[in-house]
C-alpha cells in the first residue's frame, strides 16, 4: 500500500489517510482481509505520527473499511456492497453539489443548470 501525503494540503493528514485507503479498498486494490500496516510501521513510513494514524484506523473501522484485531493487526474488512454502493453515491451527490456551485459562481440559475444536466443525461 503506498499512501502520499501532502503536507501543504488544507485536508488534515488522518482524512488523506482514511481517503486514499477507502480509495484503495473501493478499486479493489487492497483485497478483503488483507492485513494492513501496523499503525507504527504506517507512521515510520509516512514520517507522521502514530496517532495520527490511529485516528486514522479509527475512522476506517467506524465505517466498516477495516477491522482490527487486538494483538493481530488491522485488516481489511469483508465487502459489504451496500456500504461500497453508498460511498460511491456520496462521491457522485460531492461532485453534482460542486458542480452546482460552479455553475451558480458563473451566473447560471436553477434552472440552466437543470436544463444542462437534462441535456448532459441524453448523451
Amino acid at each position: 500500500m503506498r499512501l502520499i501525503i501532502n503536507n501543504s494540503s488544507m485536508q488534515p493528514i488522518y482524512d488523506q489517510i482514511v481517503t486514499q485507503v477507502r480509495g484503495g479498498i473501493m478499486r479493489g486494490e487492497l483485497k478483503e482481509e488483507e492485513m494492513l500496516p501496523s499503525v507504527r510501521t504506517l507512521a515510520r513510513e509516512l514520517k507522521v505520527s502514530a496517532l495520527t494514524v490511529k485516528k486514522a484506523y479509527d475512522a476506517l473501522e467506524a465505517e466498516g473499511f477495516i477491522v482490527t484485531v487486538h494483538g493481530k493487526g488491522s485488516f481489511v474488512a469483508a465487502f459489504n456492497q451496500n456500504l461500497l454502493l453508498e460511498e460511491k453515491k456520496k462521491e457522485v451527490e460531492a461532485d453534482l453539489e460542486k458542480a452546482i456551485r460552479k455553475g451558480r459562481s458563473c451566473g447560471m440559475s436553477d434552472q440552466e443548470i437543470t436544463d444542462l444536466f437534462s441535456i448532459v443525461l441524453e448523451d
